[in-house]
């Protein structure tokens, strides 16, 4: 009986370990991050995490094996998506504890925004005082596919690549709020420093559109918020 109770308790340990062993490489925690903002191809996620299809395709079948993420076949193409709303909270979770107890993760922060006058976040109960007030607006940063995907409700999309196209679309007796994929995604920063520089009063919101439907704010979905 003692023994059947020790081969229980390893069997059922082991099984949990294979999710610590599937995110034990930094850039698979990157690729479950990116495919929280909806499905994606394994061409654009290696393009989005800096690594080659080949490594892309590994690290996903990795995450596949351990019910991590799923994946489709679509022609020539395999698209993937994250199996279930557990794992996105799960990922969000792991952010925030390695936030909490790692001080390496807020000093590395701090370092990279050191010097960049305006990049600080902006609450969210302050940002949705200034939206109901009329003050400001909230603008979605990421690719137009993300933000169809899921988007803060109210927010419009103007993606970063196509910012300085379109800034005249900006109303500049408004403060913008510019949002992307959370934290430690850069496009919302290369967003406010443009604005600034185009003269208009800017400001990053660091919540991601997970963190925002965690704490049961609202969420939209589709082209129209």
């Amino acid at each position: 009986m003692k023994n059947n109770k020790r081969d229980f308790k390893d069997a059922i340990y082991e099984q949990h370990a294979r999710i610590g062993k599937a995110i034990s490489a930094p850039k698979r925690i990157e690729l479950l991050d990116l495919l929280m903002q909806g499905e994606r191809t394994v061409e654009s996620l290696a393009k989005e995490a800096g690594i080659s299809v080949a490594n892309a395709s590994q690290h996903l079948q990795v995450l596949r094996a351990a019910s991590l993420v799923a994946g489709k076949k679509e022609g020539l193409f395999v698209t993937y998506r994250i199996a279930d709303k557990g794992v996105s909270c799960f990922v969000r979770n792991l952010q925030m504890l390695a936030k909490n107890q790692i001080a390496e993760v807020n000093e590395i922060t701090r370092h990279f925004l050191a010097g960049h006058e305006g990049l600080e976040a902006i609450d969210k109960k302050v940002l949705l005082e200034r939206v109901k007030s009329g003050t400001a607006i909230v603008l979605d940063v990421r690719p137009i596919e993300e933000y169809r995907y899921s988007h803060i409700s109210g927010a419009i999309s103007i993606p970063l690549a196509q910012l300085e196209a379109r800034i005249a679309e900006l109303p500049k007796n408004q403060e913008i709020v510019a949002y992307c994929r959370g934290p430690y995604c850069m496009l919302a920063v290369q967003a406010v420093e443009m604005l600034h520089a185009k003269g208009f009063q800017a400001i990053r919101l660091e919540d991601s559109v997970a963190d925002w439907e965690a704490e049961g704010l609202p969420i939209a979905m589709g082209k129209n918020s």
